[in-house]
């Protein structure tokens, strides 16, 4: 890519900044801040539902507070000095956007839980498994995150923060790892949860509203991760082939690098698109409630039917 400029890319990038994360920013703080007031204090009972979504949450405030320092490192380059905040502030951001990827995965798999297996719910969900649950996530990726404070290159002068990362942070190890357990592993698990939790509402004997009311619930989480982070993780492996040269065509580099930025300010509006989980969070949890009831009393009805 050295003889490939991106100047042009750059430059419309940093106007679609401008014009993706001011929206963001403000919207999302308001929504999430709203959110937390709610869970945290309106809420008179927590129940595992409320646990993950106040940490669905927090994830997504930890990811608004990198973004002013994004739009500003998108103008400015930073002195050589400031290389640890740098990296202390992309840990962050990455820990945040996969935190978020894991967290609504984790929301899932309660889900099915509950619905599919509701006999097995009673020993598997609690508060206390819940909070266990979400303290591991945050210490899996500050685990999985640390690597990048090593991303940032020896060489000397100003340098462009959240840019410019070395040639170790687009090697093949860390790529793969990236794909599969960042967003592959976590987006089939969250699909097969999600059809199954579906068929099973669809298939139950609970009144029509209840059912949609459970199945819009699953497909605006799938919505919440699909649309913001799959055209992202495209994007990183397209940008992982220009690296190790396997795309030389400069056209083709100047693409993908207007695909990378652009892919990554989506991803940032799932902090909004979380939205759509906290709007339905009080209807999932007497739907939840219903549905765990009337699938109990069915399961104890076929049982004694066997008997």
């Amino acid at each position: 890519m050295t003889n490939c400029s991106t100047k042009d890319v750059d430059a419309l990038t940093q106007k679609l900044d401008l014009v993706i994360y001011v929206p963001v920013l403000v919207f999302g703080l308001a929504l999430n801040i709203a959110a937390l007031v709610v869970f945290c204090v309106l809420l008179r009972k927590w129940t595992e539902s409320s646990i993950y979504m106040t940490n669905l949450a927090l994830m997504d405030l930890l990811l608004l507070l990198q973004l002013p320092f994004k739009m500003h490192a998108a103008h400015q380059k930073w002195a050589e000095d400031k290389k640890l905040f740098c990296s202390f502030l992309e840990s962050l951001y990455f820990v945040a956007m996969y935190g978020s990827i894991y967290t609504i995965v984790c929301i899932a798999i309660d889900r099915y839980i509950g619905i599919n297996h509701p006999f097995r719910a009673k020993q598997v969900r609690s508060k206390q498994n819940a909070l266990i649950v979400c303290i591991l996530i945050w210490v899996f990726v500050m685990a999985m995150t640390s690597p990048i404070y090593t991303f940032r290159e020896e060489k000397s002068g100003n340098f462009t923060c959240f840019h410019e990362f070395s040639s170790k942070g687009w090697s093949t190890e860390i790529i793969v790892c990236l794909e599969v357990f960042g967003f592959l592993l976590p987006a089939g698990v969250l699909v097969a949860c999600s059809i199954q939790s579906v068929r099973t509402l669809k298939a139950s004997k609970n009144s029509d509203r209840s059912r949609q009311a459970g199945v819009r619930i699953i497909y605006s989480s799938l919505a919440a991760f699909l649309v913001p982070f799959t055209p992202c993780h495209v994007a990183i492996f397209l940008q992982y082939l220009v690296r190790n040269s396997f795309i030389s065509d400069c056209k083709q580099q100047q693409n993908i690098a207007l695909f990378i930025q652009v892919s990554m300010n989506i991803a940032n509006v799932t902090c909004c698109l979380d939205a759509l989980c906290y709007y339905f969070i009080a209807k999932e949890v007497r739907s939840t409630k219903e549905t765990f009831r009337l699938s109990i009393n069915r399961a104890r009805t076929n049982s004694s039917s066997d008997v």
